[in-house]
């Protein structure tokens, strides 16, 4: 089993990747961190981690490395690009963090050198969810390479390993598709009780007990109700992991249309607000064509500091 002191190097130090890391230097394992912007890996190097001077000292004499980053192609900048793949020495593991493509995946780990195994584990649970160790992993690839790396994965959350290298991927993009759905749905279903009469906290509150419950409704409402629409997450992700959804809609002989409609719905917020602003933005745009408010007086602890 892979366990402490394990070497271990990590790449991209962003909402999710810096609290990750900080994790995992807290359960005494031996981090070298690297990121494209000095001062996430000067917070870093305050926690406990070893700053790397690149991707690819980063990758150099470790045991597991880790990516944890926006975009597929941040992904093949780091490993293929800046060299970190061919870097990686005979039986390390490299676990990629991030909201890939499957197909991408494979070709990688097809180019990587021998002897290195290559899993994907792309995480949910929000940015509170990595501070506090919640998160979910999605786990593809090998059984005997995931258990390997298990130990020093659940200091992050619970681990469900998929089944083969790219389906950690698939499950992940399925539970975001739920999630835009809800996400749009929500700001909807806001507007109508809103417009019809009904006090917003009192629908909240019938919502959270009854068959309209999820996890948009209890840990993403809060952030409508206190208006910053929880800006750890842009419409651009957004609209990328929609996109990366939509390609593997394409293999479903059938029409998806609560998709389709999730991904018109982000777009018009993107449009109007601009692909840095808030993921919750989606239910902004109701607010605003309706001309109604959904401030909720509380105690709405943003989620980057649960």
């Amino acid at each position: 089993m892979v366990s402490s002191p394990t070497k271990i190097g990590f790449v991209g130090l962003g909402n999710m990747g810096l609290p990750m890391c900080k994790r995992l230097v807290a359960a005494k394992y031996l981090v070298k961190a690297f990121d494209l912007k000095p001062e996430n890996i000067r917070q870093a190097e305050e926690f406990g981690a070893v700053a790397a001077r690149s991707a690819v000292d980063c990758a150099s004499d470790v045991d597991v490395f880790l990516t944890s980053l926006p975009r597929p192609e941040h992904v093949r900048a780091v490993m293929i690009d800046s060299g970190a793949l061919a870097k990686l020495g005979a039986n390390s593991i490299w676990v990629d963090l991030t909201t890939n493509q499957k197909e991408l995946l494979v070709e990688l780990a097809n180019g990587a050198p021998p002897g290195v195994k290559v899993l994907d584990s792309p995480v949910t649970g929000a940015v509170d969810g990595a501070r506090n160790g919640r998160l979910t992993l999605f786990v593809g690839g090998e059984a005997e390479t995931v258990a390997k790396v298990r130990p020093m994965l659940e200091n992050l959350g619970k681990v469900i390993h998929c089944g083969a290298l790219g389906t950690g991927n698939v499950v992940k993009l399925v539970t975001n598709q739920l999630w835009f759905v809800a996400a749009a749905a929500i700001g909807e279903g806001f507007a109508t009780g809103i417009s019809n009469g009904v006090e917003l906290g009192t629908l909240w509150q019938a919502i959270k007990e009854s068959v309209g419950d999820s996890f948009v409704a209890r840990h993403d409402a809060p952030s409508i109700f206190a208006g910053h629409y929880d800006p750890s997450f842009s419409l651009d992700l957004c609209l990328k992991d929609l996109g990366l959804i939509a390609e593997l809609g394409r293999r479903v002989d059938a029409d998806l249309p609560m998709t389709r409609a999730a991904i018109e719905a982000f777009t018009m917020a993107r449009d109007r607000y601009g692909k840095d602003a808030a993921e919750l933005h989606v239910v902004k745009r109701i607010e605003d064509d309706a001309k109604i408010s959904m401030r909720l007086d509380g105690d709405w602890t943003p989620p980057w500091q649960a």
